[in-house]
């Protein structure tokens, strides 16, 4: 017989079981936290369906002109949150969005205006117009680089509003196309507000965008856009096509932008050259800049920021008494001063800056239990 089973002790049979080691005194229990769905596809579902119930309560509580307003941030949040999966994830810098929602906004009207579609498939039909166009201008684009890709899209922005003045019999020159507002169903009621009724719309298409951005940046297209954005090179040792993998995120991208102009002709009920000029596609990168690249959550506050600073401004202006020169270029003016302010003190954005606080507070709050465990036993 082995000696080490010799001397190794035999369990008694009348040894009570031992129970399970109870948690130390200094440490408090935390109730069970609520999860969410591992699954991407449904978790994203889920908090579709959660920012859903949330804007439909906030829709009743407000009158008209805040759901406009809602509704105005809505399709902002659409186009920001393509060009911040173009710009952030992907790495290539676009001064052309405003025009690529005047392709959607143009396309829509045109639909519904002189062909008489239904408002839902006139505004699919545009989405797939501005992803198309996409296609074109990604081609042209993932041979440029920098600057130069900075500047061929600004061209873009410039000339195509233009267009409408060139072919005024097609896009109804400066005054643009007039569109009938959408009507809400009967089953609403009578004197349901219209401007719920929009804001509702531009909300449902902000949500479908949200669900379908954040499984592709969960996934592995998103992987593929941040290997191009971060080395071109690796990238295509790895075995990826770069230039297939810019144009695709180009396109994605011009068909949120497309969306955010049919929602914006819904809003507006008219697609004229004056709402895209230059200062909406630099308004545009100016916010996902302020909310934080690459993150859908600074999508929602860069679209805040385009629809409060204005008014803000204006509320400014009327409290100084400024003259109509001032008040015309302060909104610029707080873009600038409030882009400096977030790039010298939150260089991520307000969303990284959120993301940092939220961290340290946890941080501080791990350490606090074990600091007073500690100190318990110090005392004992």
């Amino acid at each position: 017989m082995n000696p080490a089973q010799k001397s190794r002790p035999k369990p008694s049979p009348e040894a009570p079981a031992t129970s399970a080691p109870a948690p130390p005194a200094g440490r408090v229990r935390r109730p069970p936290r609520l999860r969410l769905p591992s699954q991407t596809l449904a978790r994203h579902l889920v908090l579709a369906l959660v920012f859903g119930v949330l804007l439909f309560l906030l829709s009743i509580s407000l009158g008209p002109f805040d759901n406009l307003r809602m509704a105005s941030a809505a399709y902002y949040f659409t186009a920001l949150a393509g060009l911040t999966v173009l710009t952030g994830l992907n790495g290539q810098i676009s001064l052309g969005h405003g025009a690529l929602m005047a392709v959607g906004a143009y396309a829509t009207a045109m639909l519904i205006s002189r062909s008489g579609w239904p408002l839902l498939p006139a505004m699919v039909a545009a989405t797939a117009i501005t992803a198309l166009a996409g296609v074109l201008v990604g081609a042209a684009a993932s041979r440029l680089r920098g600057p130069y890709l900075a500047g061929a899209t600004l061209a873009l922005a410039v000339g195509l509003p233009g267009l409408a003045d060139r072919y005024p019999g097609a896009f109804g020159g400066e005054n643009g196309l007039d569109v009938a507002p959408p009507t809400p169903p009967s089953s609403l009621g009578a004197t349901f507000p219209l401007e719920r009724w929009e804001a509702w719309i531009a909300c449902a298409g902000a949500l479908v965008v949200y669900v379908v951005l954040a499984n592709l940046m969960r996934g592995r297209v998103g992987r593929t856009f941040r290997a191009v954005r971060d080395d071109e090179v690796a990238a295509q040792l790895a075995g990826l096509s770069v230039a297939r993998v810019q144009i695709l995120a180009f396109v994605i991208s011009a068909a949120c932008a497309g969306l955010a102009g049919a929602s914006l002709v819904v809003v507006t009920q008219i697609a004229a050259p004056g709402a895209f000029q230059l200062e909406l596609s630099l308004a545009l990168l100016t916010g996902i800049v302020l909310g934080g690249l690459g993150s859908l959550a600074g999508a929602v506050w860069g679209a805040l920021a385009l629809v409060l600073l204005p008014q803000w401004s204006d509320d400014v202006a009327r409290a100084f008494s400024l003259s109509n020169d001032v008040q015309a270029n302060l909104p610029l003016a707080l873009y600038g001063l409030v882009l400096m302010g977030v790039v010298v003190a939150a260089p991520r954005g307000i969303q990284g800056a959120l993301e940092g606080i939220a961290r340290l507070a946890l941080s501080r709050g791990r350490r606090e239990p074990s600091i007073h465990h500690e100190e318990g036993d110090d005392a004992n």
